[in-house]
């Protein structure tokens, strides 16, 4: 089984360009970490007018996607984007998940 998952984030102002950056110079090992636990796709799209951040990713496990938290490579990750977008205590993105409300696919 497939899942799917959209969210939102938020970047302060000013900074879509450096984020954009180090998302072209994603680490390898942030990358391959991001596959060994079952992301197929993955893409963030950027509201320049309000700093929103929109992602949309497809995974094959749940457990495999939820336990990425907790990987060294993703805390490193996070300390290394939290000057450039809102994040909690931990790091981590203020993230805002979608409900899914509709879906078609051939």
């Amino acid at each position: 089984m497939a899942y799917r998952k959209a969210l939102t984030m938020k970047i302060f102002e000013g900074r879509a360009e450096e984020y954009k950056k180090r998302h072209d110079e994603l680490w390898p090992e942030m990358k391959a970490m991001l596959l060994d636990h079952g992301i197929t796709t993955y893409s963030i799209y950027l509201d320049e007018k309000t700093g929103i951040l929109f992602a949309y990713l497809e995974y094959e496990s749940q457990e495999l996607h939820d336990s990425i938290s907790s990987e060294p490579i993703c805390r490193k990750w996070w300390d290394y984007m939290k000057d450039i977008m809102e994040t909690n205590e931990d790091h981590s993105p203020i993230s805002f998940d979608l409900r899914e409300v509709f879906h078609i696919e051939k």
